[in-house]
């Protein structure tokens, strides 16, 4: 076990306008959590120190993640139909004697696989662990070997993904850390209530936790891919919106409240 003298935290700030964290999917269907899972995390990490599967995860896996939602993001279904661009019927999963896939009976000759994503979707994610790994990963996530990804080689980040390496514990970085929502977000919110604090969903490993998620990976290996299960906690942090409190003079009067702009859409 390290200390709290010796351990810092890495945060990193995912968002885009696609990302898809599965956990338990099959071929024709990948689904994704909605939020991200430890082991899509650690496969961003081990792209960008150009780490090669079946490469050694423990330094990894042995870092604690916490997950706090800061724009929750819709989910999208997307669908492929795929078939043989020579008109063969398509093959089975299964294999005959000679290792070969046997053809599908009755022959079909298209299949329909869907896939989820989460639309614009931010997450700051934060990892403990000893400060001289924290500093590798943090110089690996300024000028990553290979491309990060947001759970899915086709989901990019909208920009710099590394938010800070605060010499602190896990929770105090995701309760301190300055809210990470889009403008957008950030306005839609604005037309609300206008509170000084927003309250956002935290997702935190914990031994002691009554949850559990099987996303440890053990290997990457093509044909040897391999999962652990961990125990998380979900609780909750009050971050500032840097929005004024309501006009406690107009409350339930009927008055907007101060700063409120109804006509601020049209560009009045």
């Amino acid at each position: 076990m390290t200390t709290p003298t010796d351990t810092s935290v890495l945060l990193l700030r995912l968002a885009g306008p696609l990302q898809s964290w599965g956990e338990n999917s099959k071929f024709n269907r990948r689904e994704t959590r909605t939020e991200p899972t430890k082991s899509g995390v650690i496969g961003l990490l081990a792209a960008a120190l150009g780490l090669e599967r079946g490469a050694d995860l423990n330094a990894l896996t042995e870092l604690d993640i916490g997950v706090r939602t800061d724009q929750p993001g819709t989910l999208l279904r997307d669908f492929h139909t795929v078939s043989d661009y020579r008109g063969q019927p398509l093959k089975q999963s299964g294999v005959n004697a000679k290792g070969s896939q046997k053809p599908t009976t009755p022959a079909k000759y298209t299949h329909v696989t869907q896939r989820y994503y989460l639309q614009d979707a931010v997450f700051l994610v934060g990892l403990a662990g000893i400060s001289e790994t924290i500093k590798e990963l943090a110089a690996a996530m300024k000028r990553p070997v290979f491309p990060p990804a947001l759970g899915r080689r086709s989901c990019v980040p909208t920009q710099p993904i590394l938010a800070g390496t605060p010499d602190t514990e896990l929770m105090v970085a995701l309760s301190s850390h300055p809210w990470q929502a889009s403008e957008a977000a950030r306005r839609d919110y604005l037309r609300g209530t206008e509170p000084a604090f927003v309250h956002l969903p935290v997702t935190i490993d914990d031994p002691a936790g009554d949850g559990t998620r099987q996303d440890v990976p053990v290997s990457f290996g093509l044909h040897d891919r391999q999962y652990q299960q961990r125990r998380v906690r979900h609780t909750t942090v009050q971050i500032p919106t840097g929005f004024p409190e309501p006009d406690a003079e107009n409350a339930g009067s009927g008055t907007p409240p101060v700063g409120h702009d109804p006509f601020s859409l049209l560009n009045w």
